[in-house]
């Protein structure tokens, strides 16, 4: 019944919304609200020139006369005028119901996150209490869910590969956060010396040969890895130019604090020595991309967070605001209120002027 009510008393409308009343209720002539109090002036100055004028009637007796019910009710004429003539107010000021919505029109990243899982992502220094491997996959978990998860709709496919001496693709280009960050969990180190080293260009080559497949104008590799490439079957370079040549931009990350070697009882201890970057700086120039060196957990963070804020997902907003006037809301009951004051004070509440 009442969305009935609503629907006859609203049509579309024409104005815009110019001033916020609450909710989804604008005012499209909020200005006409400032003829209210010259309305209500010249309503008490009209009553005022009325009673004068009762008063010098000569032939009404001096004396005090019992008033009656007619009498006493006369005020009620008054308020009928006075709340007739605030909706009328009200209705001049097209009061309207606005309906927004807002459309987003944006093209997609493509973002493949490619993540060493050699023996020595083991080490403990990006954090104390984590391995390398550890930090690194909450870090890029936490990447990946904000680009598929993106608040206004511009949402990015996001994929995961891992690599140590042999890349695998874990986790094709998808949408669904929880699968990804699911598979994500689940790497582990590598488990066998046969499986171990750092194949940099091998790693390099299956993404670009990953990203032929994909439709997207934008097309992203993030490279982690905590050490130099050591199998040369495809070299950095070779891989590199096979990147630039498919248009794939590739920003490469550097993650670890030391170098681990082995003292001279063979037991493995961290030192202060820097590793070779030229390969990771190489590959991110010859494809448009940037280095990154991180050397702790706030620093890795701190990375991502930069590819994020330059690899930005390109969008355009729309905005649609349809507004249904409301204006016989208020001007039907000012009129019939106003025809029941006319009636009144010319029937039961008529007055000798």
């Amino acid at each position: 019944m009442i969305a009935l009510l609503q629907a006859t008393a609203e049509q579309k409308g024409t104005g815009g919304a110019e001033f916020h009343v609450w909710g989804d209720y604008y005012l499209a002539n909020p200005w006409c609200l400032a003829l209210l109090p010259l309305g209500i002036a010249l309503f008490a100055f009209g009553r005022a020139r009325a009673g004068r004028a009762a008063a010098r009637v000569s032939f009404l007796p001096a004396t005090h006369l019992p008033r009656s019910w007619n009498q006493r009710c006369a005020w009620a004429v008054a308020v009928l005028q006075l709340v007739a003539l605030g909706l009328a107010t009200i209705a001049l000021s097209r009061p309207v119901r606005a309906n927004e919505q807002r459309t987003v029109d944006a093209e997609g990243v493509d973002i493949l996150c490619a993540v060493d899982r050699s023996g020595s992502m083991q080490y403990p220094d990006l954090d104390p209490k984590l391995n390398r491997l550890e930090v690194v996959k909450q870090v890029v978990g936490a990447f990946a869910e904000r680009r598929m998860r993106d608040q206004v709709g511009a949402q990015d496919n996001v994929g995961l590969m891992v690599f140590a001496r042999y890349p695998e693709l874990v986790c094709p280009f998808t949408l669904d956060a929880d699968a990804l960050t699911g598979l994500l969990k689940s790497v582990e180190l590598v488990k066998y010396e046969a499986e171990d080293g750092t194949a940099i260009g091998r790693a390099l080559a299956k993404a670009v040969a990953v990203m032929r497949e994909s439709n997207s104008k934008s097309k992203v590799v993030v490279l982690l890895t905590d050490g130099e490439n050591n199998i040369d079957d495809i070299t950095p370079a070779t891989a590199a130019k096979l990147a630039a040549e498919a248009k794939v931009r590739v920003y490469t990350i550097l993650a670890g604090k030391f170098v681990y070697q082995p003292d001279v009882f063979g037991r493995l201890r961290p030192v202060k020595q820097e590793l070779d970057t030229t390969d990771l700086e190489n590959i991110a120039k010859e494809t448009g991309g940037r280095f990154f060196r991180a050397r702790d957990e706030s620093e890795l963070e701190k990375t991502y967070t930069e590819i994020e804020r330059l690899e930005r997902t390109p969008r355009e907003e729309r905005r649609f605001v349809e507004t249904f006037d409301l204006y016989r809301w208020f001007l039907e009951p000012a009129i019939v209120l106003y025809l029941v004051a006319w009636l009144s004070a010319s029937t039961w509440a008529r007055r000798v002027a």
